[in-house]
């Protein structure tokens, strides 16, 4: 007799080292819309002005895709990959386990399992489950399926915190390159959707408002269509004001092996390009910043050398030094090594005192880089070096970071 073998189901903590497996290309993770979440917490060296809040776990209803994107490990030619599917109930409860573990909440997603409204049945049955049964009362992130029906997405939005729906490319042509059962219209028009739901319910008066959630993000994948960066914070910045987005998401693009389907180059766009882009994000939403002014027709693509920030002042090297003294608080801001809470400081301690370099240093700011750039009280302390852009340029240049670990799908 034939000797019968059954396939070990994985155990629970096998289930939720998959999901971080099938969780890598995916960096919409943060529990908090007021804050920002990344991979180096150094990316917002001298731009930041508030802390990343920690990670929360990410959670798979199912890894098992119809969909076969050229960098997604959950892709349907993926032969080497452990497929599973978990019921609502059953994806709630490791939901709500996780979520309280961390203690900072929790991320729903899925792989398109059939189809999308499919999936996002089961992502909404799961999100009820854990707000009516297991009365789980924290934050919920929940992901939008490409194409998903405005009903489903509703229903989410019912019981999430949070929504987000990728749009992965820069350019539209990008889609038939990396994934082809990804268009333009299957993503744009549920981010749409999601945007419109968003501003209706807000304004919706007292105890007739329904709950629905607060905001959206997405992801994009930069090097997945050979664009500058120029076109990636022009969109950027369009799916701000579009769409009113809390965070757009940069997520290096991976190619490293075949895909069938796919005629691709192996592609490893470099992390410190997505650490730029994080930097010059934060000088969109944050700094009063155009995409014309950080990545001009004339310099589309962001160095590796110099953050954003300070990129933009040494092609405008003719607007310093800034006296501190006189300058408005969007000045302020313009100045290398100069952010948002100390510009609100030095401003609070012209009311009381003449700012002299020692004095910003009582308050904390940094003139590491800030000195070539200001004067206090007319004084200058940035020696010879801001008379010879080329050697100031040395100066601040920050040396090539090193390669995070490549995702290998």
């Amino acid at each position: 007799m034939a000797a019968i073998h059954l396939q070990t189901l994985p155990d629970r903590e096998e289930q939720l080292h998959l999901m971080q497996e099938d969780a890598r290309y995916d960096v919409a993770d943060d529990g908090d819309k007021d804050h920002t979440c990344i991979p180096d917490p150094s990316v917002f060296t001298d731009i930041a002005s508030r802390p990343a809040p920690p990670k929360i776990p990410k959670v798979f209803v199912s890894n098992d895709c119809t969909f076969n994107c050229a960098y997604c490990g959950c892709r349907c030619s993926n032969e080497r990959r452990h497929r599973y599917s978990h019921e609502p109930r059953e994806m709630a409860e490791m939901a709500v386990s996780e979520a309280v573990k961390n203690g900072h909440g929790i991320f729903v997603t899925s792989a398109i399992c059939r189809n999308a409204d499919y999936t996002e049945e089961r992502i909404v049955a799961t999100l009820q489950y854990m707000r009516e049964e297991l009365h789980y009362p924290g934050f919920i992130h929940a992901k939008v399926m490409p194409g998903t029906d405005p009903a489903l997405i509703e229903q989410a939005g019912r019981y999430a915190n949070r929504l987000s729906v990728n749009i992965e490319v820069a350019r539209a042509s990008g889609y038939e390159r990396i994934a082809k059962q990804k268009n333009r219209d299957n993503i744009l028009t549920p981010m749409r959707q999601i945007s419109a739901l968003i501003r209706r319910k807000k304004a919706e008066a007292g105890r007739s408002r329904s709950p629905f959630a607060t905001s959206q993000t997405t992801q994009l994948m930069p090097g997945s269509t050979q664009e500058d960066d120029r076109t990636i914070l022009t969109l950027s910045e369009a799916l701000y004001r579009t769409y009113r987005l809390s965070r757009v998401y940069y997520s290096p693009f991976q190619y490293r092996h075949p895909a069938k389907g796919y005629d691709l180059d192996p592609v490893s766009t470099p992390s410190w390009r997505t650490r730029r882009l994080y930097q010059a994000d934060r000088l969109l939403q944050l700094y009063g910043f155009t995409p014309e002014e950080i990545v001009p027709a004339s310099a589309p693509l962001l160095e590796e050398e110099l953050d954003p920030k300070l990129s933009w002042a040494m092609r405008n090297i003719h607007l310093f030094p800034v006296e501190v003294n006189s300058a408005d608080y969007d000045t302020l801001l313009r100045i290398p090594g100069m952010g948002i809470v100390y510009a609100k400081k030095i401003l609070r301690a012209r009311r009381y005192c003449t700012i002299t370099h020692d004095v910003l240093r009582k308050i904390g700011v940094s003139l590491k880089r800030s000195v070539y750039f200001i004067t206090c009280n007319g004084k200058y302390e940035g020696g010879a070096a801001a008379d010879r852009p080329d050697s100031l340029r040395r100066l601040l240049a920050t040396p090539s970071t090193p390669v995070y670990e490549q995702l290998s799908f």
